[in-house]
C-alpha cells in the first residue's frame, strides 16, 4: 500500500461521510489502475455531495481509462455545469474534449480543446491535443500550426510519437488504449508528428 493510499484510506476510516476522502481515495486508485475501485469509490464521493464537481470530472476521466466514453460524457458535462466559472475550468475542458475525441467526434473535440488552450494558453498538452483532434478532423493545416505550439513550449517533449508515448502514465484498459490510438494517436500522426 502506497502511503497515499494508506493515508486516504485512513480518512475514509475516521469520516465514512467525507465526499472529499473517498474522492482522494478514488484518484489513488485511478492511479494505480484501479479503474474498477476508483469508479466506485467516486461514485461515493458524489453520493455524499451532489455538488462537488471536482469528483463528476474525475469520474468522468476513469471512464475514459475504462473505455467507456459513452459513460463518461454525462458526468463530465455535469462537472462542467456545476463550475462554469471554475479557475480550472481548463481541465474541465480538455477532458470533455479528450472524451469527444475518443468518440471520434473530431468536430467537438476541438470546440473543446480551442476553450482549453484560450483559458491556460501556457499548457502544451491542451494544444498538443489540439493537433490531434485537428489531424483527426482532417484540418491538417492548423493541426501543424497547434503541433508548434505545444512544441514551442514544451521544446524537445513533443519530438516524436516514441518520446510521448514513454513519457504518459500507464493507465487504462485495453479497449481504452486501442481507442486512443485509432483517434489522439492517429490525428497526432496526421498532424506532422513523427513516430519515432
Amino acid at each position: 500500500m502506497t502511503r497515499a493510499e494508506k493515508l486516504a484510506s485512513e480518512a475514509v476510516e475516521r469520516d465514512p461521510g467525507s465526499a472529499q476522502a473517498y474522492f482522494a481515495l478514488g484518484l489513488v486508485h485511478r492511479s494505480q489502475n484501479r479503474l474498477a475501485e476508483s469508479r466506485t469509490e467516486l461514485e461515493k464521493a458524489i453520493a455524499l455531495d451532489r455538488n462537488h464537481s471536482a469528483a463528476f470530472l474525475q469520474l468522468g476521466v476513469t471512464l475514459l481509462y475504462s473505455g467507456e466514453p459513452e459513460a463518461a460524457l454525462p458526468y463530465l458535462e455535469h462537472a462542467l455545469r456545476l463550475s462554469p466559472t471554475s479557475a480550472n475550468i481548463h481541465f474541465f475542458y480538455a477532458w470533455t474534449g479528450y472524451d469527444y475525441l475518443l468518440l471520434n467526434q473530431a468536430d467537438r473535440a476541438v470546440d473543446y480543446y480551442r476553450k482549453a488552450c484560450a483559458a491556460a494558453p501556457q499548457v502544451a498538452i491542451y494544444w498538443l491535443s489540439l493537433a490531434g483532434a485537428l489531424g483527426l478532423k482532417g484540418d491538417v493545416d492548423e493541426a501543424k500550426a497547434a503541433l508548434a505550439e505545444a512544441q514551442k513550449r514544451e521544446p524537445g517533449k513533443y519530438s516524436s510519437m516514441a518520446k510521448l508515448l514513454a513519457s504518459t502514465a500507464n493507465i487504462g484498459t485495453p479497449k481504452f488504449l486501442a481507442m486512443h490510438k485509432k483517434t489522439y494517436e492517429a490525428g497526432l500522426i496526421r498532424a506532422g508528428l513523427p513516430e519515432e
